[in-house]
C-alpha cells in the first residue's frame, strides 16, 4: 500500500508528484464541494428567514464560493510542493503579456466582483439593456445570463452593467408603473372616457389596486388636445413586469370593446383638402 501511495507520477528537479498527492487533492476538492453545498443550503434558509431577496443571497454565496476556492487552490498547490509566490514571480513577464492581451476579460472579472458586492444587478431583476428587456437568470464572475421575452438566453459581459446605462425596472420595488396612450374623437364625453379606462384597469387581475394606497391606484391623465384626437394616458402598477406587454395588450382589447359598447370613437388622422379652381 505504501508503494502505491508513494508511486511517482511526475518529477522535475526537486518537485515530486505522487499518487498519494493526487488522492489527497481529490479528497480536498470533494470536501470543499460538499461544504459549499451545505453552506449554500444553510445561507438560503437563513436569508429566507431574514427576508433577504434571493438575488442578494445568491451574490453573497458566490463571493464566499470564489474566495473559498481561491484559498483551496493556493493551499493545495503549496501542499504538493508548488510554491505559488515563486511561480508568480517567475512568470511576471508572461503575466504582464497575458494582462495586456486579456484586458477585456480582466475588466469583466472586476466588474463581476463589483456587481456581486453592490447588488445593483441581482438574479430575477428585470432590466432593459441595448433596447432589450430581459430577466437576470444568473450572475457569474465574468458574464451574466439574461432571459429575454423571446425565451432565449443572452450572455452579457459584466462590464456592460458597469460602464453602460442600464434600466433596472425591479431594483427599488417589486411593482412598477406603466402607461397606455389612448386617443378619442373630439366631442366625446371625457368623464365617460375616464370612467371606462379606470374600469378596464381595475378589471385586470395583474393590475395592482391598493384601496389604502392612493399612490398605487390606476389613474387617468388628460394629456393633450391633439391634431385629430383628445389624448389620454392610463397609468397602472403591476408586479408582473416581465410580461407587462401582455397586460397592455389585454387592456387595449378591453378598452376597444368598452368604447364600442359605449359609443366612444377612436379617430384616425384626417385631412381636409380644398381645391381652388382658376
Amino acid at each position: 500500500m505504501d508503494d502505491f501511495f508513494n508511486y511517482t507520477i511526475f518529477k522535475s528537479g526537486e518537485f515530486l508528484l505522487t499518487t498519494g498527492d493526487l488522492i489527497l487533492l481529490f479528497f480536498i476538492f470533494l470536501l470543499i464541494r460538499t461544504l459549499l453545498f451545505g453552506l449554500r443550503k444553510f445561507l438560503y434558509r437563513y436569508f429566507l428567514k431574514r427576508r433577504i431577496d434571493r438575488g442578494r443571497s445568491h451574490a453573497i454565496y458566490l463571493l464566499i464560493k470564489y474566495f473559498v476556492w481561491t484559498i483551496t487552490i493556493v493551499a493545495s498547490l503549496e501542499m504538493v510542493g508548488i510554491h505559488v509566490t515563486f511561480f508568480i514571480a517567475g512568470s511576471a513577464a508572461l503575466l504582464v503579456g497575458l494582462g495586456l492581451g486579456l484586458q477585456q476579460i480582466f475588466q469583466d472579472l472586476v466588474s463581476g466582483v463589483f456587481i456581486l458586492i453592490e447588488g445593483t444587478i441581482k438574479v430575477n431583476d428585470v432590466i432593459e439593456i441595448d433596447g432589450m428587456v430581459g430577466r437576470i437568470f444568473s450572475v457569474n464572475l465574468r458574464t451574466s445570463q439574461v432571459f429575454t421575452r423571446d425565451g432565449i438566453i443572452i450572455i452579457v459581459p459584466n462590464h456592460k452593467f458597469i460602464v453602460e446605462k442600464i434600466t433596472n425596472w425591479s431594483h427599488n420595488s417589486e411593482s412598477t408603473r406603466f402607461k397606455l396612450d389612448v386617443g378619442v374623437a373630439y366631442g366625446s364625453d371625457v368623464e365617460k372616457v375616464r370612467t371606462i379606462l379606470l374600469a378596464c384597469a381595475h378589471s385586470h387581475a395583474e393590475v395592482l389596486k391598493f384601496i389604502s394606497d392612493e399612490d398605487h391606484n390606476p389613474f387617468v391623465r388628460f394629456s393633450d388636445f391633439g391634431d385629430s384626437s383628445l389624448k389620454f394616458e392610463l397609468f397602472f402598477w403591476t408586479t408582473n413586469i416581465f410580461n407587462v406587454e401582455f397586460i397592455k395588450s389585454d387592456l387595449r382589447f378591453e378598452i376597444d370593446k368598452k368604447f364600442r359598447e359605449q359609443g366612444v370613437t377612436i379617430p384616425f388622422p384626417q385631412r381636409d383638402i380644398h381645391i381652388k379652381g382658376r
